[in-house]
């Protein structure tokens, strides 16, 4: 049996309608010819090779994304995972993960959760976007979390998004997680990652 990956990709949501608004107002113009940008998401597949499954779980909203919304949608996908699950939760997709694992129960067994540039509890880039209902006392996480086997928290010092103090709130929290920090990763928008699958294939 192939084991099973399942990657949730990041978000951005806010408490405050109207300062969602006035984000869409200040925005830059997001890519408007459709010009390629090549992400270590896009090879990830590739990269873990043919023993393993990958799920990339769109969740809904992500402008403005909505914790309840994101719980549907994938628990939707609980249908499809069998057997021991690995989890790769990246900037708010870390967080909703750990905030659903310290409230639900799965039907299934987590080997490993990764978390990257994930915020820890509380965040708030300063106009609004405060992850909205995604936020969760840190505190929770101590026994939430113990059911998962593995956990590793992987940070860049130089995250210009997350500052790598959360990384630190969670290792906190989560004493017996791995936090491996890099210098040189960003918020993770790199073009290659391959530390993450070598990791992957390295849990045993």
């Amino acid at each position: 049996m192939k084991k099973q990956v399942v990657f949730i990709g990041g978000g951005d949501s806010y408490s405050n309608y109207d300062d969602y608004v006035q984000a869409l107002k200040d925005a830059s113009l997001r890519n408007p010819t459709g010009e390629k940008v090549t992400r270590w998401t896009d090879t990830l597949r590739e990269d873990l090779g043919d023993d393993y499954e990958l799920y990339m779980i769109a969740m809904p909203n992500t402008d403005n994304a909505v914790y309840s919304e994101w719980k549907i949608w994938f628990e939707k996908h609980f249908e499809l995972f069998k057997g021991d699950i690995i989890l790769i939760g990246w900037s708010l997709g870390g967080m909703f993960l750990t905030k659903y694992l310290s409230e639900t129960s799965t039907p299934y067994n987590i080997h490993a959760l990764f978390l990257l540039a994930a915020p820890c509890g509380t965040y708030d880039d300063g106009s609004g976007n405060d992850c909205g209902s995604f936020r969760f006392d840190p505190v929770v996480l101590t026994e939430g979390l113990k059911e998962v086997e593995k956990i590793k928290i992987l940070q860049s010092e130089d995250d210009f998004v997350v500052p790598y103090e959360h990384a630190h709130a969670y290792k906190e929290v989560l004493p017996d997680a791995e936090l491996i920090l890099f210098e040189d990763k960003n918020h993770f928008l790199v073009e290659e990652l391959p530390e993450l699958p070598e990791m992957i294939k390295n849990l045993g």
